[in-house]
């Protein structure tokens, strides 16, 4: 799952039209991070964006296919290869990447963004 870092940086600048964005390797990979939550994922230099059933259907209707992590096996996860023209296009963009944290933050049972001046979980639970 290889990403080259121009093409890591390359995402990393066009998503800022939605926020800050935070790149973390991981697995070979890059996940991507809005505000905390986990919306998108790099693998082999492509942007692959999460997905649920509100926003699947554009997906497929642009012919997108879901995140293989295992090339030989059927496995997917819930996330789809963003078209390269919506990377390129900075309203398609925020409109994509919006929705694509919507379905992460609503997986993770957040129903706002993080407030970043109130104690973390693990923090508190330490008190």
């Amino acid at each position: 799952m290889a990403v080259t870092p121009q093409y890591r940086d390359y995402v990393v600048e066009q998503l800022a039209c939605v926020g800050r964005v935070a790149a973390r390797s991981m697995f070979g990979g890059v996940g991507l991070y809005l505000d905390g939550v986990f919306f998108a994922l790099i693998a082999h230099d492509v942007l692959y964006l999460k997905v649920a059933d509100a926003n699947r259907p554009e997906y497929e209707a642009a012919g997108m296919a879901p995140f293989k992590p295992y090339p030989k096996k059927r496995t997917t996860m819930p996330y789809y290869e963003l078209p390269a023209e919506v990377l390129d296009d900075p309203d398609q963009l925020r409109e994509w990447a919006r929705k694509a944290w919507d379905a992460a933050n609503r997986r993770t049972g957040n129903s706002t963004k993080p407030n970043p001046s109130r104690p973390s979980a693990a923090r508190r639970s330490r008190r």
